[in-house]
């Protein structure tokens, strides 16, 4: 029997939502439906972004011939999402910024079976590294967006809510309360385990940020909770101790690159999330004198096939 028509255009839906869902490490499409409403009501503009890129991809990762079914797991998807998410963020012009996130977009879709090879070899996922590396490449040569108007009455408003729920919206490049709300809601649709760890991260990353003499425009944009968020989701099938570590490396690396003025983005939750997963892989391969575990086995829910698939025919 041949598959109803309406068939396919729901894969293509599923397979959107589960690459917004994989953003936030759930391969989940409920919470991925919750993340593009996270868009909605704070910009609809990074909504088109993200749409832009994970579209853009998806058509990257089946012209290369990547596994069809990671693609429908959202694994080639997302971090072609963050990319396009990152031009829209960074560049004003609407019609530069789509340019960007096309060429950004499938140009991390066709970087992702090289750099996948290569962390492989070191036992780790890619998680958002080929987002980073792409973005890294032309944000030089962008003109910075203007600033807010009210960006000085903002600093003068602490909520720490506010500034919480935000930090959790700034894992997919959103930045209000009720976005960073519908994200927490779209996590705990698919874990509430997860959930909890990615408020925990978020509230500890955020705290110790603010003792560090973060400034109060920041906490309220919720630039200070979204690395310890990711990291705690990352590692959190490791322990609360792993995790909490794990935070910690975050908000070093983080802190360290705004010292320095370098645009750090994600890179402190992958570079953290890489080094608790080294450390507990040597911990348990030294304290159990057995064969070394499975490469990055169950991270999270949504990038667990990313390091543990044998081949990837070329997330």
């Amino acid at each position: 029997m041949s598959a109803a028509p309406h068939e396919e255009p729901l894969d293509a839906l599923r397979t959107l939502l589960r690459s917004f869902g994989q953003i936030v490490l759930q391969r989940d499409a409920a919470t991925g439906a919750c993340v593009l409403a996270a868009w909605l009501v704070s910009d609809a503009r990074l909504a088109c972004a993200a749409l832009t890129g994970a579209i853009a991809a998806n058509v990257g990762a089946v012209l290369r011939g990547y596994d069809c079914t990671d693609t429908r797991d959202g694994l080639h998807g997302f971090n072609g999402a963050l990319a396009g998410l990152a031009a829209f963020t960074f560049i004003s012009d609407d019609a530069t910024a789509m340019a960007v996130a096309i060429l950004a977009a499938t140009a991390a879709a066709w970087l992702l079976g090289p750099l996948e090879r290569l962390l492989r070899s070191c036992r780790l996922g890619f998680y958002s590294s080929p987002c980073l590396l792409v973005t890294w490449a032309w944000l030089p040569f962008a003109r910075p967006m203007p600033a807010h108007p009210a960006a000085s009455e903002m600093a003068l408003r602490v909520d720490p809510l506010h500034g919480l729920l935000a930090g959790l919206a700034q894992t997919s490049f959103a930045c209000s309360a009720v976005a960073g709300a519908l994200i927490l809601a779209g996590i705990a649709l698919a874990s509430m385990r997860a959930a909890s760890f990615a408020l925990a991260g978020a509230a500890l990353a955020t705290a110790v940020h603010w003792l560090f003499g973060a400034d109060s425009a920041s906490f309220d944009a919720g630039l200070l909770g979204f690395n310890g968020a990711l990291t705690a989701l990352a590692v959190a099938d490791c322990g609360v101790l792993a995790a909490l570590a794990g935070v910690g490396v975050s908000v070093v690396l983080q802190q360290t690159a705004v010292f320095y003025g370098v645009p750090a983005l994600t890179a402190p939750f992958v570079v953290a999330t890489w080094t608790m997963r080294r450390i507990m892989r040597d911990t348990r391969r030294t304290s159990m004198n057995s064969a070394e575990p499975s490469p990055d086995s169950g991270v999270a829910v949504a990038h667990r096939k990313q390091a543990s698939r044998a081949v990837l025919p070329e997330r």
